[in-house]
């Protein structure tokens, strides 16, 4: 798997998780969503992201998206 895979992956299941916790516990819970939504753009944008440097960190090899 490649870091931008995994980054993806990641991605995809903060977002759900965020949507089952808000409908499970509290609608509050959406935030979490929100949070990766605004992460996913601001990485679009700067290149940067928190979560590829994390799973670089854990030996993930490089994708082409985040280096």
């Amino acid at each position: 798997m490649t870091l931008d895979r995994a980054v993806i992956i990641f991605a995809g299941c903060v977002v759900l998780l965020g949507i089952v916790l808000a409908y499970l516990v509290h609608p509050w819970w959406i935030a979490l969503t929100a949070f990766a939504g605004l992460n996913m753009i601001q990485a679009g944008f700067t290149g940067f992201c928190p979560a590829a440097t994390v799973f670089k960190a854990m030996g993930v090899r490089p994708g082409t998206a985040f280096k």
